[in-house]
């Protein structure tokens, strides 16, 4: 199930770490933030070592439809009820910039990775108001929409909201161009962050430790639970993708907001064909999966040939807003970006951004939006007591079963991947156990000393 970005680049393999080292900032993660990150710190002229796993660009940012966009759904009207016309700008004002910085840099460094300037479209086949009202809070913030009822869509449509001058990209393209440069170990797994002192923190992986002034946590979904305490705050969901050849070329990407719809977007003679998000673990649900998309485009596209198929995760927050900043208040030189939602590339780079000053210490003021140690809001404070209630619910069991390695869930199976996944914070397992997706940091035993059945 590897993904046309897998299929079409081939990274340069690094080395893991080798003993013991000190470093000046380290950043945990080699996906499209952590690198992002390290390249912001080295055009300041700041060290910085970046650990991963596994390879670079291997977890989400593999497996993302790579929109660079300031649409993020339903999300301009909800910021200003929510936060206020001043932090909803700040968000919008960031994600227009990703769009045009993205461009820089790629200019800057001659990075050939397919990038093109598009437009963003919402959809609806129920009902334009919702859309009509996104399109005037959108505007009130700066960003240029422009509301239709007709689009290059192969069914019929109620509106459509454009956000003109977006783009998209190759992302691991990007990536191999941006880290040829950087100090990336591969093949390192982090087990441990210990807190000595505000300036002194000791970063234990299965290859040796490193001693660091600054810590970023740019792994996707942060492993250590205190303090942060961001398996509480947040969950992951899964959806699922099609790579369609004689399908359709669309100009433009499309989003549709009803209950049952679709994420399209051309790469070349290739569409790509999504939906069928669910919270991970929730497999009940996975009539929603590969098998629906296939339906749906089999009467869309008869003549279409499958080409890949691949799924994706996504780290949802309380309040639809990524958390980019301090860890936490007790640890001053932790740095966190996470809980991106479905909108990894612009926030990738907001995140960049955002630390980089941080870690400089630059004040950022307009970055208040994203902090960690924000207000939850009503909302929010729902979201978390249905979190915790699904948390609870799958800590209790009456009968053997298999659970997370992370903090005791019981998984579930999977069928479509053949994977168990966790449905309390989205850590998932192959078959016989081997560790796929954080936050996790170990595999399961072959037979588990709680209580579980074996492999």
């Amino acid at each position: 199930m590897n993904s046309i970005w897998t299929g079409t680049t081939k990274l340069q393999k690094r080395n893991p770490l080798q003993g013991d080292r000190s470093a000046e900032t380290v950043i945990i993660g080699a996906g499209l933030a952590g690198v992002l990150t390290g390249y912001m710190l080295k055009q300041k002229g700041m060290d910085a070592v970046i650990l991963e796993a596994n390879r670079i660009g291997s977890g989400q940012t593999g497996r993302t439809t790579a929109k660079i966009t300031s649409q993020h759904g339903l999300i301009y009207q909800n910021l200003i009820q929510t936060y206020g016309k001043e932090k909803a700008r700040h968000y919008a004002g960031f994600q227009e910039w990703a769009i045009g910085e993205y461009e820089r840099i790629i200019h800057k460094c001659k990075i050939s990775c397919d990038f093109v300037r598009c437009n963003a479209n919402l959809y609806s086949c129920e009902g334009a108001e919702v859309l009509k009202r996104e399109a005037e809070a959108a505007i009130k913030l700066g960003i240029q929409t422009v509301y239709r009822e007709q689009c290059e869509l192969p069914f019929p449509v109620k509106g459509v909201l454009t956000y003109e001058n977006q783009a998209k990209f190759h992302p691991l393209k990007f990536l191999k161009g941006l880290a040829e440069e950087l100090q990336i170990f591969e093949d390192t797994r982090v087990h441990k962050v210990k807190y000595e002192s505000p300036g002194k923190t000791c970063v234990i992986t299965d290859r040796g430790v490193v001693t660091a002034k600054n810590v970023v946590f740019a792994c996707h979904f942060p492993f250590v639970n205190v303090p942060g305490y961001y398996f509480a705050r947040m969950y992951q969901s899964r959806s699922y993708v099609l790579a369609l050849q004689g399908a359709q070329t669309l100009d433009g990407y499309y989003l549709g907001i009803d209950k049952e719809s679709y994420s399209l977007r051309s790469e070349g003679e290739i569409l790509l064909f999504g939906g069928g998000g669910h919270r991970t673990g929730e497999n009940d649900r996975l009539k929603d999966g590969y098998q629906a998309l296939r339906k749906k485009a089999g009467k869309l596209w008869p003549e279409a040939e499958e080409k890949a198929y691949w799924s994706a995760q996504d780290c949802m927050t309380l309040d639809s807003i990524p958390y980019i900043g301090r860890f936490s208040s007790r640890r001053p030189k932790w740095y966190v970006a996470s809980g991106f939602g479905k909108w990894g590339m612009t926030q990738s780079l907001v995140s960049a951004r955002v630390l980089s000053c941080m870690i400089e210490g630059m004040g950022v003021p307009e970055a208040d939006v994203f902090s960690p140690q924000r207000s939850l809001v009503m909302s929010g404070v729902r979201n978390l007591a249905e979190n915790q209630k699904t948390a609870v619910k799958n800590l209790i069991s009456v009968r053997p079963v298999k659970r997370c390695a992370h903090m005791g869930c019981k998984l579930s199976w999977n069928p479509e991947e053949g994977t168990w996944d966790c449905p309390c914070h989205g850590s998932r397992y192959d078959r016989k156990g081997k560790l796929l997706d954080g936050p996790s940091v170990k595999s399961l035993d072959p037979l588990e000393k709680n209580g579980s059945v074996s492999f």
